[in-house]
């Protein structure tokens, strides 16, 4: 069956698609859908767009779970989130990493930079268009590891972060886009906003989307928003690390 949402990131495809370099071809198996991979004892879901094997560099998004998808079967990681609309989307123009959390060992900012180095070498990456977002647990993950490692990251979003560091200003050298409903039960609005008027004071790129509802899945509408993939595409990391 067809997702519902499949229309709008085909309408952001068209859009995003153009600005990449043509390279000679390289062969790479499933274009356009997402295949199990594996990097430093990682499993993960791969997504390549379609043109791929014809392009030179393409914007890489770091996709992180919630707590529910954690496990040993990848088929969790696309219930939610980004992931759940990408086998209809054969056009969407990032390459898309979504690496599952084991019930065992849990994500850590540094071992996540590692790992988005590993994917970039193995694959046709435009490491100045490197972006990170992530849903409940892993948004929090996601800020984390922008806060640790802004060198790495160009831009993070992230949607209803169960959690957030305690010192907003390790993000001001990344631009933030946060998602949240107004009566989400684990984090209040308000620590939300008190979170962006923090970042910004010292000097950070943020906003906040707060939808009207009373529950913590923010992400479902966040993810088929056309403007979240613009945004991204609007930034970019420097080589020497300056926005």
């Amino acid at each position: 069956m067809t997702d519902p949402r499949a229309p709008a990131l085909l309408a952001a495809a068209c859009v995003l698609a153009a600005g990449c370099a043509a390279s000679p071809p390289r062969a790479i198996p499933a274009q356009g859908r997402q295949t199990s991979q594996s990097a430093a004892g990682a499993r993960y879901l791969l997504y390549l767009p379609a043109a791929h094997e014809t392009e030179a560099a393409w914007p890489l998004i770091l996709f992180l779970h919630g707590g529910g998808e954690r496990g040993e079967e990848l088929s969790l990681v696309r219930r939610e989130g980004l992931p759940r609309i990408l086998d209809h989307v054969p056009d969407f123009p990032f390459v898309v990493v979504s690496p599952q959390e084991t019930l065992a060992r849990r994500w850590t900012p540094d071992g996540l930079a590692t790992f988005l180095d590993e994917v970039a070498a193995r694959h046709r990456i435009d490491r100045t268009h490197v972006y990170a977002t992530g849903l409940s647990s892993g948004a929090a993950t996601a800020l984390e590891l922008a806060a640790a490692h802004p060198d790495r990251i160009a831009a993070v979003a992230v949607a209803s972060p169960n959690r957030l560091p305690e010192d907003p200003c390790r993000l001001k050298a990344t631009p933030v886009w946060m998602f949240h409903n107004s009566g989400d039960p684990r984090i209040a609005a308000g620590r939300i906003r008190r979170f962006e008027r923090t970042l910004s004071a010292c000097g950070g790129e943020v906003r906040v989307t707060l939808y009207d509802r009373a529950r913590h899945d923010s992400w479902t509408e966040t993810y088929d928003r056309r403007d979240l993939y613009e945004w991204f595409r609007k930034h970019r990391r420097a080589p020497g690390g300056a926005s």
